[in-house]
């Protein structure tokens, strides 16, 4: 939440413990505190694509979408994201959220809740046999 940015991979990053471990490209691991954290996304590429626009709407055909809540998470820094998670309201202080964009650099986000400003469910824009749940 501090503007710091650690780059690497990890293997043991849950909702259900307060810390992970990072291990960068060189140098040994760095234990990684969620409360300390917006967000720890999970990534295709560190480098990302800058010319990239976010979706922000879900595509019907997407299955990552089936039996998931469609929200709009606004950070404390002013960013908005819009998307997916399996249970609203969120069961704890950190949760899942899936990009609703299946193209997006970001495949999945760990997302703490103190970060926010606001989390608000969506209306779905789903067809007949694919619809988004709320609540």
């Amino acid at each position: 939440m501090d503007g710091r940015l650690v780059k690497g991979t990890t293997m043991d990053a849950s909702p259900n413990r307060e810390f992970c471990h990072v291990r960068p490209a060189e140098g040994p691991p760095v234990v990684v505190y969620f409360r300390e954290l917006k967000a720890l996304f999970f990534v295709r590429t560190f480098e990302g694509d800058p010319t990239h626009e976010e979706v922000l709407t879900p595509d019907p055909a997407d299955l990552r979408a089936r039996g998931a809540v469609l929200v709009s998470l606004v950070f404390r820094d002013g960013e908005r994201v819009v998307g997916m998670t399996v249970r609203y309201p969120p069961p704890g202080q950190y949760f899942f959220v899936t990009p609703v964009g299946a193209r997006s650099n970001n495949v999945r986000m760990l997302v703490n809740g103190d970060a926010l400003t606001s989390i608000e469910p969506l209306p779905a824009l789903a067809p007949e046999g694919l619809r988004l749940r709320h609540g």
